[in-house]
């Protein structure tokens, strides 16, 4: 299945806790220097901090971290803390006097899943969630299920537990597209009897087996009929997001960055049903490190190098989310139990 640190440069820092009250936590997608960087928000109810510095036609084209956070909004705060970390490491765009790092950041609604509404990501929890990401070695395994920004994720209305995931692929030209997800969705994941979900037809890697299939869940109607939500009784709307970082170690350019997170958005769709809702803040950032240059000799040939790359994160993006909840663990804490998808 393979991560996202698949992609040379790329390392994830996660930050969490879990007892008296808490069950939330940041995680930090750090990419090396010099990496262009896009972003494609598409659910109906995002929180999301710097993403209008990545529209293509923007000064700034490059990121010097990604923070996926839980929280809600009040999570967003964690970016200040990773924006911290850059600074002091000399990382951001260079201005008189220093530098101003560029780090978006979306979040997820978690608030409460621990007992205690107030308990919530800080900034402390972004830069320590950063420095972790600077410490990991080149090539690092990428922690799992109930860590980082997945801790308090849950899917299927606040029934199953959801996390983190994380997948990637490489293509026939080297390019490597890896993905990493934070799954807290409304639906649940798409079932077709088993079928196990297959790479992009140009890709280069053993086939898919059954480690990559989403187990059934316990009660099958549960995948016909979403249960209903812990808070139904009180009136309290389901508030959810899934999060995702495609990144690449291609040569491409902010527009490029931008097609391929929006591309990167059929893979979500493919692997949650319902997505993109009025109640998810569902978001994609593509990070390109531009390792390897694309086939750009003809016209023709530039567009089936993108088409190829932008598929393949797709492929990649639906592996992650499935893998983050496969990976996720039963929970139970003074606000409800969230039990294991299939478990």
């Amino acid at each position: 299945m393979g991560a996202i640190t698949d992609v040379p440069g790329i390392r994830v820092g996660h930050v969490q806790k879990n007892d008296d009250g808490w069950l939330t936590g940041a995680t930090v997608v750090l990419p090396p220097p010099g990496t262009v960087g896009s972003v494609d928000v598409r659910g109906g109810g995002p929180g999301t901090h710097e993403t209008d510095a990545l529209d293509p036609t923007t000064l700034v084209a490059t990121v010097d971290a990604v923070v996926l956070t839980g929280g809600s909004a009040y999570g967003l705060v964690t970016a200040h803390g990773a924006q911290r970390w850059c600074e002091e490491n000399g990382r951001g765009f260079p201005v008189a006097g220093g530098v101003v790092p560029i780090v978006p950041a979306a979040a997820i609604f978690d608030l409460g899943r621990g007992g205690d509404f107030s308990a919530r990501p800080t900034a402390d929890m972004g830069y320590a969630a950063t420095a972790a990401a600077a410490a990991q070695p080149e090539g690092h395994d990428v922690g799992r299920g109930n860590v980082g920004a997945g801790t308090g994720a849950v899917i299927g209305r606040g029934r199953f537990k959801g996390g983190v995931g994380s997948a990637s692929v490489t293509l026939e030209n080297g390019v490597v597209v890896g993905a990493l997800a934070v799954v807290n969705a409304l639906g649940l994941p798409v079932s077709d009897g088993g079928q196990g979900p297959q790479p992009s037809a140009r890709s280069v890697v053993p086939p898919l087996d059954a480690r990559f299939r989403v187990p059934e869940p316990a009660h099958r109607e549960a995948q016909v009929q979403l249960p209903e939500p812990p808070s139904a009784t009180d009136g309290t709307p389901p508030l959810n997001t899934t999060l995702v970082v495609v990144a690449t170690n291609a040569l491409l350019d902010p527009a490029e960055c931008y097609r391929t997170a929006s591309a990167a958005h059929a893979g979500l769709a493919r692997a949650l049903n319902p997505s993109h809702t009025l109640a998810d803040g569902d978001t994609v950032f593509c990070l390109a490190t531009g390792e390897v240059p694309l086939d750009r000799s003809t016209e023709t040939v530039r567009q089936v190098s993108l088409i190829t790359l932008q598929s393949a994160a797709a492929d990649v993006v639906r592996l992650a989310i499935l893998d983050g909840v496969r990976s996720a663990a039963a929970v139970s804490t003074p606000a409800g139990e969230f039990g294991a998808y299939g478990g």
